[in-house]
């Protein structure tokens, strides 16, 4: 097995093979918490990261496994970062269920969500129904998140409707949530395995990266092809995972949770190791400038043969 080296792709200097992919971006798709901001605090290089992709004619979209937070929610945290941004460039884990349960369970209408407020009133805005915490109130399928306001007895409740054989699907499979505060943020993935110890049961499916639908609204969205999307983030079995799974460009930023050392125990290998977006970002316009320049040298030449031919 080759070994392998977290070093080789972390500078400016890259292959003919990698290069001729970076060339090729169009949309950058950016992970948010540790990778354009830490908790509560913004990262000084992104607003001016986010600027440079504008005037370069880059897309970019914010991408997060966490539904704790509607999109009107993140909106709004992100314009108090000073951030602007629209609806269409914010996609959420909630907003890829959502869709994931319509388009294969169009018959499903009555859930009960293992989540917060803002994550309930998303599911409730795509017409769906909330049940209650009641053995009377059956639901057609548990839809599990990350539940910052988790109530113990709506956690029973949920393993109660997972043991009878519901349908039974998780918005993300994060173990936690990154912070900048001395605390551990229990996200889905262990609220998930809660339930697998008291049940036996796993979810059913686990929506939010690394699964590759997490990208195909933003492909749709925007008309793209998955080798024109860079996928950036701090995790490398989130994020860069999903990346490989749905053929895009992973970029893995070493401002939240990964380090070179987990590259090596995973053995999940990014095209891309930046220190933070600001670097990744001088790599991308850098190769958009020599791959104009080729081809501006390249149409040159094209018109001084064909001159010559005369």
């Amino acid at each position: 097995m080759e070994k392998i080296n977290p070093m080789k792709n972390i500078t400016h200097k890259v292959d003919l093979e990698l290069r001729e992919k970076i060339q090729k971006i169009k949309h950058v798709a950016l992970d948010m918490d540790g990778t354009i901001y830490k908790g509560s605090t913004l990262f000084p290089f992104t607003i001016p990261f986010l600027n440079r992709l504008r005037q370069a004619g880059i897309n970019y979209s914010f991408l997060t496994n966490n539904p704790s937070k509607s999109t009107e929610d993140y909106l709004k945290r992100l314009r108090e970062m000073g951030i602007s941004a629209t609806k269409e460039e914010m996609y959420t884990s909630a907003q890829a269920t959502i869709a994931y349960i319509k388009n294969n369970h169009p018959e499903v209408k009555r859930l009960f969500l293992l989540g917060t407020p803002s994550m309930v009133m998303e599911f409730e805005a795509a017409g769906f129904v909330s049940v209650a915490d009641s053995a009377e109130d059956r639901p057609d399928m548990v839809v599990v998140g990350f539940d910052t306001s988790l109530v113990y007895s709506r956690l029973c409740r949920a393993s109660w409707w997972v043991q009878q054989g519901l349908p039974y699907i998780a918005t993300n499979p994060d173990k936690v949530c990154p912070t900048d505060q001395p605390t551990v943020l229990v996200d889905c993935g262990s609220i998930c395995a809660s339930i697998e110890q008291a049940t036996g049961r796993k979810p059913d499916v686990v929506i939010g990266k690394p699964d590759p639908r997490m990208l195909d609204g933003i492909l749709e969205r925007y008309h793209l092809h998955p080798s024109e999307v860079a996928m950036v983030g701090d995790r490398l079995y989130t994020d860069i995972r999903m990346a490989q799974n749905a053929k895009t460009l992973g970029v893995l930023v070493l401002t939240g949770e990964a380090t070179l050392e987990d590259i090596v125990t995973t053995g999940i290998e990014p095209d891309v190791v930046a220190h933070n977006i600001e670097t990744f970002g001088d790599m991308l316009i850098d190769e958009r400038e020599i791959s104009r320049d080729t081809g501006r040298r390249d149409a040159k030449s094209c018109v001084s043969t064909m001159r010559q031919q005369k």
